[in-house]
């Protein structure tokens, strides 16, 4: 097993580990995830169909509303958030959503480092991203 440690902005502090979940595509919540089952609807996401649910959630960056903040609380409080958010340059929205519902988030990461199912463990206090690959 490999891993890689990346060093990236502490934006959100806690510590979470979970299995990655890439996108390419930036994600917006307001209309491109389900609150009540936690699935990305985002028409022509590459993620589509996936479930965010105990992932760490890696995307290039939020778009949309600022009620997306809100659909990221409520993903938390229906027990269907991501443990982290990993982002190469985060969005306010996002930001705030992650505050709120208390998700841990890093940005500044160079997601090329990370692949869909990687086991990845976020320090949000520090800015450290961990990954460990088979």
């Amino acid at each position: 097993m490999s891993e890689t440690t990346l060093l990236g902005r502490p934006i959100v502090p806690g510590k979470a580990v979970g299995p990655a979940l890439v996108a390419e595509k930036p994600l917006g919540f307001l209309g491109g995830v389900d609150a009540k089952t936690g699935i990305i609807i985002e028409r022509d996401h590459d993620l589509r169909g996936r479930i965010i649910k105990d992932t760490v959630l890696c995307f290039p960056h939020g778009h949309g509303s600022t009620v997306g903040s809100f659909v990221l609380y409520a993903l938390a409080k229906n027990g269907l958030a991501p443990k982290a958010i990993v982002n190469s340059a985060a969005d306010p929205v996002v930001v705030v959503g992650a505050i709120i519902a208390n998700i841990p988030m890093v940005d500044g990461i160079d997601l090329t480092k990370i692949k869909t199912g990687d086991i990845v463990e976020v320090d949000g206090g520090k800015g450290l991203v961990k990954v460990f690959r088979r």
